[in-house]
């Protein structure tokens, strides 16, 4: 019996982690659990699951639902510390690290410094502190199973492979709500049509992410990291079809792939259970039935957050820090329609411009970086809300 703490348990990734658990009581038990402000959400998921331990990262949701954990029995930590604290309580197997942005980074050394398993959801994590990351899970020895589709795909294909016989790693994209909508169409697209994603149900910020091909610009740097590749030997390319989940090109010209429906339950339970693999609720795939698949060239020109990240990872130190932290900026901005779409590589591309590195070998770093970036965002966006 595996014991997992599952950090952003409400949100798209930690109900499903959730539900996986649920379907395999035998093999794992949630023993804590945490969300940033829907106390009353995961106080049913902790009476639900039994659990003795919680944590609410917003400290103002947390004392207003202190009351109602402590009537269930539950133990609730408070606070972005609170997290640290939750991952220290107790000897985990697994901590699910869900999380949005680069909050995540904190929860993921914790976890790692202990030599927990970290099954990783939280790609913010690698993007904003990669370096420190890594060298905190090799000095641990604690083994970081991605979650994200992508790069499960491609963990899964890389098993039993000499990391000297890849050649490429190849990264598929849907191609968001906009693979279609030219460059002058986008200066007008709403947030309601940035939302309406054709293939994933994800939260409002991943969404955004997808649309605007960050979150793929984000995939790079996490496979970067993940795979220790280059930046330049991770590509891009789009399916629609949301099929083929990513793809290994071998030295000796062989491509390897995953394939199966997008359901986000079959990573998650592969990071839950590796290295063994259970039934699950998935469709199972059938090719015939789904007919053509397709790929196609990313256009860099209309989607320029992409070369943006690539960018920030060629230049290293604190860049790719400075980068997650102003689009998570711009993106609020957009969410709040201060700014036009175009908007969030704008604000991106102008925070890189300015930004001063910092080696970014330690969290203090890392941090200083992601609050001078986000001030520097931040004033961008007050100066250009008036001219969206």
């Amino acid at each position: 019996m595996r014991s997992i703490a599952v950090l952003g348990s409400t949100g798209s990734i930690g109900t499903q982690a959730v539900e996986v658990a649920e379907r395999l009581p035998g093999r794992l038990r949630v023993t804590a659990l945490s969300a940033h402000q829907s106390g009353e959400m995961l106080a049913r998921q902790a009476r639900a699951l039994g659990v003795v331990r919680a944590c609410l990262t917003d400290l103002e949701a947390a004392r207003s639902f202190q009351g109602l954990f402590a009537d269930i029995g539950v133990e609730l930590h408070e606070g972005p510390h609170g997290l640290v604290e939750l991952i220290e309580a107790e000897p985990y197997d697994i901590v699910l690290n869900s999380m949005i942005g680069s909050a995540g980074l904190e929860p993921t050394c914790a976890a790692l410094e202990r030599g927990i398993t970290l099954a990783l959801a939280n790609k913010e994590s690698l993007v904003a502190g990669g370096r420190l990351v890594i060298s905190t899970a090799k000095a641990s020895g604690a083994r970081i199973i991605p979650v994200d589709s992508e790069h499960s795909a491609i963990y899964q294909c890389l098993a039993g492979e000499d990391p000297s016989s890849v050649r490429r790693i190849i990264l598929t994209a849907s191609g968001g709500p906009f693979r279609m909508t030219s460059a002058e169409d986008l200066e007008r697209v709403t947030v309601e049509d940035t939302l309406a994603h054709p293939t994933w149900s994800m939260g409002r910020k991943v969404t955004v992410d997808s649309a605007t091909l960050m979150n793929k610009g984000l995939e790079v740097l996490e496979a970067h990291h993940l795979f220790s590749v280059d930046i330049d030997s991770v590509g891009v390319i789009v399916h629609p079809q949301s099929i083929v989940h990513s793809m290994v090109e071998m030295v000796d010209g062989s491509v390897l792939a995953q394939l199966g429906e997008p359901d986000m339950r079959v990573p998650i339970q592969y990071a839950l259970t590796y290295p063994d693999r259970f039934s699950s609720p998935a469709s199972f795939l059938s090719l015939a039935e789904r007919g053509d698949l397709t790929f196609e060239e990313v256009d860099r020109v209309r989607f320029p957050c992409l070369g943006l990240a690539c960018e920030a990872g060629r230049m290293g130190a604190t860049y790719a820090s400075a980068l997650n932290a102003a689009n998570e900026e711009a993106v609020s901005a957009f969410l709040g329609r201060r700014i036009r779409f175009t908007g969030i590589p704008a604000v991106v591309g102008r925070v890189l411009e300015g930004h001063r590195p910092l080696p970014g070998d330690t969290l203090e770093e890392i941090k200083s970086a992601e609050e001078d970036a986000r001030r520097m965002a931040r004033e961008i966006i007050d100066r250009t809300e008036g001219r969206k």
